[in-house]
């Protein structure tokens, strides 16, 4: 198959705008006259620092970044945090709250137990994780030193239609699925994280958006490299950063602004989820895991009941080109992948 003949669903390493590649393509060999490629560079050249400075810069603007909040470009991915929280913002005997709604909140929960206690504010482990809670359900703690939760949950195909109100306790949020897909006050947050290879750029990457006056909190024991501290007083250049991942981040940032910004992006998803969920709600074969007001605007996770003709649709649904529709195998199904750079005619052909 050609890649004009697919369309792939994957929940990630996901799909990237053809036009972000074919630039990548073209800039591969020779970036800008430099006679290098952008994968051969110092990261402390000349032209990198430029490349670096400016995907920053771009990305600052299209969250609205305010300058309370310094953006890091990290590594060791999203689950990294989940240690690197706790280090951060906790001392010994803290409490933290944790909305536990699915497997990575899970996960990051029982990770921040290891340095902190954690109080679980609210879980929908009880239903399949098949909703979110509402503001009304939550147990928070007057002493926690955070409130986390996980925006969109990949694996089961829920999310956080609301920002949760804390009484000041500061926000952390792992928005790895949904960044850059609708506008967001990030002021609100404490700390915003999330992996690259979803929204953003190829696997490698780790944006974290964290309010400057949360740094220098860290347990003594905190790795260098694992503080927030130490890589804002060095600009994320500590060592050397994912440069590669980074410059896609900038090509990715550009398509997005020549789509009409992350405002567009939002338009684009509930328009593009809504072609598949109309039709799961209307069909007497397949039915949509997630509740209707918890549902996902980037993972639709649906199933027809029988593991049986799971597997004989998404069999069939690979020899069509619609890749990647297999479930987690925490949830099975089908989960279907909807990020910023799947075109509307993917939804109307998996339809």
């Amino acid at each position: 198959m050609n890649r004009e003949d697919v369309f792939n669903f994957s929940a990630g390493p996901s799909v990237l705008p053809t036009e972000v590649l074919q630039t990548a393509a073209a800039e591969l060999l020779n970036y800008h006259g430099s006679g290098l490629s952008v994968m051969e560079m110092s990261h402390r050249s000349r032209e990198f620092m430029d490349i670096f400075a400016a995907t920053k810069a771009k990305l600052k603007k299209a969250l609205s970044v305010p300058d309370t909040h310094e953006i890091l470009f990290l590594q060791g991915g999203a689950s990294l945090q989940f240690s690197m929280i706790p280090l951060n913002l906790t001392a010994e005997g803290d409490t933290a709250d944790y909305a536990v709604t699915g497997n990575f909140a899970n996960i990051a929960a029982k990770e921040a137990g290891k340095y902190c206690r954690v109080n679980i504010a609210a879980s929908s482990e009880a239903t399949g994780f098949d909703r979110i809670p509402a503001q009304e359900e939550l147990s928070l703690s007057p002493e926690a030193k955070y409130f986390y939760y996980c925006a969109n949950n990949t694996i089961f195909g829920t999310a956080w239609k609301y920002v949760p109100e804390t009484g000041g306790v500061p926000i952390v949020c792992d928005m790895s699925s949904e960044i850059l897909s609708h506008p967001v006050d990030v002021s609100k947050f404490g700390i915003v994280y999330a992996g690259a290879q979803k929204n953003m750029a190829p696997a490698g990457l780790t944006v974290v958006i964290i309010d400057k006056a949360l740094a220098g909190r860290e347990l003594p024991y905190t790795p260098q490299i694992m503080s927030y501290r130490t890589m804002i007083e060095n600009d994320s250049l500590l060592n050397t950063p994912p440069c590669w991942c980074i410059y896609m981040l900038s090509l990715t940032l550009d398509w997005v602004t020549a789509q009409g910004g992350v405002k567009a992006m939002e338009e684009l998803r509930r328009e593009r989820a809504g072609i598949v969920y109309d039709f799961l709600d209307n069909s007497r074969l397949f039915k949509a895991h997630a509740q209707a007001d918890s549902r996902s605007y980037m993972n639709v996770t649906f199933r027809t009941g029988d593991d049986g003709l799971d597997a004989e649709f998404i069999k069939g649904a690979s020899e069509r080109g619609l890749l990647n529709l297999k479930g987690h195998k925490l949830a099975g199904g089908m989960r279907a992948s909807l990020y910023n750079a799947m075109p509307l005619e993917g939804a109307k052909a998996l339809v």
